[in-house]
């Protein structure tokens, strides 16, 4: 059965992960996605690796395990853009494509002749999206952007990890994904204006601006009280408890979601008398009154020692 964006092309400039994750979203969605590599090269995760996916020979491929993860349902093909034949094949397939996606440094594909501005008098209907690490203007502008640099400046590594330890990055890189699913609803909107109005529009995401904005209640909390949340380890920042404990018998995520849940909770451990005290009856009041070192010392430990509710 064809997808919802059956008929809409692709033509992806992009490498790495936040371009491809989001022309991977388009095409897992029935959208034919072209995608442009280097000859001789391919994309940059081609090689970062091991594991790399295994041939019929029980051999190491040319494509890793990295490379799959965003490239699926789509078809590759290798384009010199820098030379003036592969510039020409290259407006060839743009005429017949509806979206453009690109992830080269701000203005790296005008000396190609294929940045927006060249390219939206000729085809005025095209979605075009521009991914970067900083955005189209600004004093960063030009600077290359990677997801550990989006991920330390947007503020997401202030708040993981422990209290008295380092500042810690998401176990995957959360900003390319995100500046990529973004990006993907971006280009549907865009999709739908140029179904309404007939023109296209050049599309601005940016890996920074992407991981300030997932910040959410965190960000909202620092606005909010003038207070920089920092980090918990594995505990909530607004509901309490909510986080990891270690127990006798193993590790277990305890989330308490709101006060009945808590008084349930307190009840199967038999310590109904922690639900009543008025430390700890309320989600406000276990946040206020919890430990340095979240639900982890003193009495609060013991509601897991005493009794895991396993």
């Amino acid at each position: 059965m064809p997808g919802p964006l059956d008929g809409i092309r692709v033509f992806d400039l992009t490498r790495i992960l936040a371009g491809p994750s989001c022309t991977q979203m388009l095409a897992d969605l029935g959208a034919d996605v072209i995608k442009i590599e280097r000859a001789g090269a391919g994309d940059d995760t081609r090689q970062f690796a091991p594991p790399f996916i295994k041939d019929d020979n029980d051999k190491d491929s040319s494509e890793s395990a990295y490379f799959c993860v965003a490239n699926r349902n789509k078809r590759s093909v290798t384009l010199d853009i820098s030379k003036p034949r592969g510039q020409e094949l290259a407006k060839k397939l743009i005429a017949e494509s509806h979206v453009l996606v690109e992830n080269f440094k701000t203005g790296g594909l005008a000396k190609y002749g294929l940045s927006y501005d060249q390219l939206c008098e000729e085809f005025p209907r095209l979605v075009y999206c521009s991914i970067t690490g900083f955005g189209q203007t600004g004093p960063y502008a030009a600077r290359a952007g990677y997801d550990y640099l989006a991920q330390g400046m947007g503020g997401i590594m202030s708040v993981t990890g422990e209290a008295d330890g380092m500042p810690t990055k998401v176990g995957v890189a959360i900003a390319d994904v995100m500046t990529g699913m973004q990006s993907a609803i971006a280009i549907l909107a865009a999709l739908r204006h140029r179904d309404a109005t007939g023109s296209g529009q050049h599309i601005d995401a940016a890996l920074l601006d992407t991981q300030v904005s997932w910040l959410v209640n965190q960000a909202t909390n620092f606005l909010i009280s003038g207070k920089a949340p920092g980090r918990l380890g594995n505990a909530h920042p607004n509901v309490a408890p909510y986080q990891v404990f270690e127990t006798l018998d193993g590790h277990l995520i305890l989330a308490i979601g709101n006060d009945g849940q808590f008084v349930k909770f307190c009840n199967h451990v038999g310590q109904a008398e922690l639900a009543q005290d008025e430390q700890f009856a309320t989600n406000a009041a276990r946040i206020t009154n919890r430990e340095p070192r979240p639900w982890s010392q003193g009495r609060n430990a013991s509601l897991i020692r005493r009794g895991s509710p396993h």
